[in-house]
């Protein structure tokens, strides 16, 4: 049971129908003085991100990179690699795999091994990239798949995170959004490394070198 706190020195009565009224407004009132916002300018580069440090960082996390030239080489890969094993991507660029049917739920998506999806843009420093709902389908594609493969163009990678947010900024209205850097992992129990806990056993980037295009 909450206490009343009634007559007490720099305390708010909690007393009757107005507490939380009375409880908003002392902490309106009790507000630290307002600041600028720090200057990140000293993280801006400027400079594009490295495709070879995406690369690198992108191995030492447990992900694949593979540089293509064209839509053609990343549809002969999954061909070679999944066979007959179901495959999704909502890509119109590889319309030659199934899409996610319309209506579907999460739970469609069950028998799902491989799931392809186009990322906004990646960050060198950390190998993560920015994927929106808009290139999901569903949302949970690229956390329920057993493998997960994700396309970039090779001048859309920027040097840092303070790059990618101000990236972000700039981008159209989305609802969720995520940056995903790797295979699904952890390391939580006596730091023992497992690959594919909780979502994706295996994650690809595939980057398409835009002066090929």
């Amino acid at each position: 049971m909450t206490e009343d706190i009634v007559n007490q020195p720099g305390k708010v009565s909690l007393r009757g129908a107005g507490a939380r009224d009375k409880i908003l407004a002392a902490v309106a009132q009790n507000q630290p003085p307002q600041t600028e916002l720090p200057d990140i300018g000293i993280f801006r580069t400027g400079a594009p991100g490295s495709v070879e440090q995406f690369v690198q960082v992108l191995t030492n996390i447990g992900a694949k990179a593979i540089q293509v030239k064209s839509w053609n080489e990343i549809a002969s890969f999954i061909t070679g690699n999944y066979g007959t094993a179901r495959v999704v991507t909502p890509i119109a660029e590889l319309a030659n795999f199934k899409n996610i049917p319309e209506n579907s739920t999460p739970h469609d998506l069950y028998d799902v091994e491989l799931a392809v999806v186009k990322a906004h843009f990646g960050v060198a420093e950390n190998g993560a990239v920015w994927v929106t709902e808009d290139n999901m389908g569903l949302r949970v594609l690229p956390f329920i798949a057993q493998h997960l493969a994700v396309v970039i163009d090779s001048g859309e990678i920027v040097p840092t995170m303070a790059e990618a947010y101000d990236r972000i900024s700039r981008l159209p209205a989305y609802g969720f959004a995520v940056f995903i850097a790797g295979p699904s992992k952890t390391a939580d129990i006596e730091q023992s490394l497992v690959i594919g806990a909780h979502g994706p056993r295996s994650a690809t980037v595939f980057i398409i070198d835009q002066r090929a295009r």
